[in-house]
């Protein structure tokens, strides 16, 4: 059995003993035990997160260094850039708007109410939340230093300098050759933390699932049969969004493209993993007809800046773990949640789960509390098989609809040319 799968059915194993175990303490002891037990268990899904939050700056920082140095200058590659970011831009808003509607108007967390300290607390978060405003994003924009930046793990500081230090290092050319394999290093380093971390998710979904469900009962598995059914909505609305602006653009030869790509998107709905498919990907488009320089600079572009399924369902899960915890963001709060996740979600690598490590840095920002992420996990691995196919689909229609603009698309091959 693949890592993966076992992980997944560790992560189920957790939550039914999670269950079981919070309601024995239910329906069985007193209220202060109950208050006391939930506290403390909730222990592991702190060490969890925190685990999370440990590699966020490194993440952020290696990946979009490396992804933008590897562009090389891009001044000679301007025009096809623009109009690839021109789709990325786009899209991303799109996605994030579509998400941010969808979980307002279904409002999947509503009646939910995570465990917090005291209604003090409560009252904190939610104050917090309304103070941040114009100037305060401005603040959160700019880094005095980027070692603070990292220790707070300010997030989109982070952004801002890496974006800096990386077209600075694509300008320099061979100069920078050693920093930016080094920084790649770095990258493949941390997304192997990124698995390592994974491991403990089990525990941390155990913690918190035993505490909600010994305050609350099992009313709480409403919450999980809502939330995904209405991401399933969305991703279904968001197919059909990109689907009618690609026949629109490549017209009777979409359906063409999307016959190519079936085995694609197979194995990244199975695996949850983008880049498991980035090779079948690059000779799938190749056969389609796009040639290979727009190939080999549209596609690696997109994984870092076009993951149209992540981004919808950062901007529903962030909200939806703010309804959750009954924090309101007022609409304007919540344009400017869309802008930072709009930032800070590019660059990161298109792996499993790569989408909670964005959500806890935002849900910390707006004063939301980050353990909120592990309540979602438990159903994150079926959400993350859609929206890792998404992700594919946005990859190839934005290749295609590039190649379509540069005049650059030919008819289909039947085999890759040498």
């Amino acid at each position: 059995m693949k890592k993966s799968n076992r992980l997944t059915i560790y992560i189920l194993i957790a939550m039914v003993a999670g269950a079981i175990l919070g309601y024995v303490v239910h329906v069985n002891a007193e209220q202060p035990f109950i208050d006391t037990f939930s506290k403390n268990i909730k222990l592991l899904t702190t060490v969890f997160i925190r685990l999370v939050q440990m590699i966020i700056a490194p993440l952020v920082f290696s990946t979009l260094v490396v992804g933008i140095a590897k562009l090389g200058d891009l001044k000679s590659v301007g025009r096809v850039g623009g109009k690839a970011m021109l789709w990325f831009i786009a899209a991303s808003l799109v996605s994030l708007l579509l998400g941010m509607v969808l979980v307002n108007f279904f409002q999947p967390g509503a009646g939910f109410t995570e465990i917090k300290g005291d209604a003090t607390e409560a009252g904190k978060l939610v104050s917090n939340t309304q103070q941040f405003n114009l100037q305060q994003f401005v603040e959160h924009i700019v880094p005095r230093s980027v070692f603070e930046a990292m220790a707070t793990n300010e997030i989109l500081q982070l952004v801002i300098f890496s974006i800096f230090f990386g077209v600075a290092t694509a300008a320099l050319g061979d100069k920078a050759k050693l920093i930016v394999k080094g920084l790649d290093a770095v990258a493949h380093i941390i997304l192997k933390m990124v698995g390592y971390v994974m491991n403990v998710a089990p525990l941390g979904v155990f913690g918190a699932i035993a505490a909600v469900i010994a305050a609350k009962g099992l009313d709480v598995f409403i919450f999980y049969s809502k939330y995904l059914l209405y991401f399933l909505i969305g991703i279904t609305l968001l197919w059909l969004i990109l689907l009618t602006v690609g026949y629109l653009i490549l017209g009777k030869r979409l359906p063409e493209l999307l016959r190519q790509i079936v085995s694609p998107l197979i194995i990244a709905f199975s695996t949850t993993s983008s880049e498991a498919v980035f090779p079948k990907l690059t000779e799938e488009l190749e056969k389609f007809g796009c040639k290979n320089k727009i190939v080999s600079f549209i596609l690696p572009l997109g994984y870092s800046f076009n993951l149209d399924g992540s981004m919808m369902y950062m901007t529903f899960a962030s909200i939806a773990i703010a309804q959750a915890n009954n924090i309101h963001l007022d609409t304007g709060t919540q344009l400017t949640m869309l802008l930072v996740l709009m930032l800070t979600s590019k660059g990161i690598a298109g792996v499993p789960r790569a989408s909670l490590v964005v959500v806890t840095a935002t849900c910390a920002m707006f004063k939301i509390p980050p353990e909120g992420i592990a309540l979602i996990l438990p159903i994150d691995h079926f959400c993350d098989m859609f929206r890792t196919a998404t992700n594919v689909l946005g990859n190839t229609l934005a290749t295609a609809v590039v190649s379509k603009w540069e005049n650059e698309l030919g008819p289909a091959q039947t085999s890759v040319e040498s």
